[in-house]
């Protein structure tokens, strides 16, 4: 059985972003924070090898000064390993509806999904309750598998809230589309419209065409594995949830097919000048800056 890879950071409470970020910056697959008493808190990393947390410690530190940290608010730090599926049971667990303007994110366990076809054993998660949502409202199903992209995370929050706002049809591009749910939630707004998406993961194809799937939605979303190039079509609403460096290398690009506006993700509040300085360069203009938390997200 596989078998993963866990990093257990405590820091202080006030530390919790920032420990979040820097793990999943040092290449985890996912985290999972929890309160202890005395104004600390326990962020645990998952990786999928022990190569991949060697850096780890690194980039935790990192990331507490970039929040305006010292290295001593890093209490403890820990390494062990877990199978695999102890590790998903217990994510099981804690994962539940989120809800994000007109959008409420689900995972499958949660929802009754219409014309799914049940195989394997019973899931001990699962149930027939359907999740509660108000008229207007539309629940977009979430199995990430090893993809980025819950609707837990700011960045995330940021996009949905920015298609909720902007979107109101026309040709759509998610950049990066990790578990498909910045697109599968443009399909939900408008079916009828021209949507795609790209990630040059290929697992994280194979997941985001899976959600799209339990979503109903698959045929109306053409999903890629690739980047974007002078070849790619040109679309009214285009979103990118990366993280800062990526954004700033990539803009251009972005910039060139980009024929409405813009959403940048995945900025943290100090990341902001960066950031601007190139769209500047690029002689583009901010037309909104959404925040959540520390996080940002830049409407071009």
């Amino acid at each position: 059985m596989k078998s993963w890879q866990v990093i257990d950071a405590i820091v202080v409470s006030d530390a919790r972003e920032a420990a979040e970020y820097g793990l999943m910056e040092a290449g985890a697959i996912g985290t999972e924070t929890t309160d202890e008493a005395s104004g600390r808190v326990s962020v645990a990393a998952y990786f999928d090898s022990p190569e991949s947390i060697k850096t780890a410690r690194e980039r935790l530190l990192e990331a507490l000064q970039i929040y305006g940290f010292d290295g001593s608010a890093l209490l403890e730090f820990h390494t062990r390993a877990i199978a695999d599926q102890d590790w998903l049971a217990e994510w099981k667990k804690h994962w539940r509806p989120v809800e994000v303007g007109r959008f409420v994110i689900a995972p499958p366990w949660f929802v009754s999904v219409p014309g799914a076809v049940a195989t394997g054993s019973a899931d001990p998660f699962a149930t027939t309750d359907p999740v509660a949502t108000a008229p207007g409202t539309d629940t977009i199903i979430i199995n990430p598998g090893m993809a980025f992209g819950t609707g837990t995370h700011e960045t995330t929050r940021l996009c949905l809230k920015a298609i909720e706002k902007y979107y109101a049809g026309g040709s759509f591009l998610d950049v990066g589309t990790g578990t498909g749910i910045l697109a599968i939630a443009a399909a939900k707004v408008r079916p009828d419209a021209s949507i795609a998406g790209c990630d040059t993961d290929a697992e994280a194809i194979a997941i985001a065409k899976e959600n799209a799937e339990l979503n109903q939605v698959a045929e109306h979303i053409d999903f890629r594995v690739g980047t974007i190039d002078d070849k790619t079509p040109s679309a009214d609403l285009v979103c990118a949830n990366l993280t800062a460096p990526v954004i700033v290398e990539m803009l251009p690009s972005l910039l060139g097919v980009t024929c409405g506006r813009l959403v940048l993700s995945g900025i943290l509040e100090t990341q902001f000048e960066m950031v601007h300085a190139r769209l500047l360069e690029q002689a583009a203009t901010v037309n909104e800056i959404m925040q959540d938390n520390e996080w940002l997200a830049l409407v071009i």
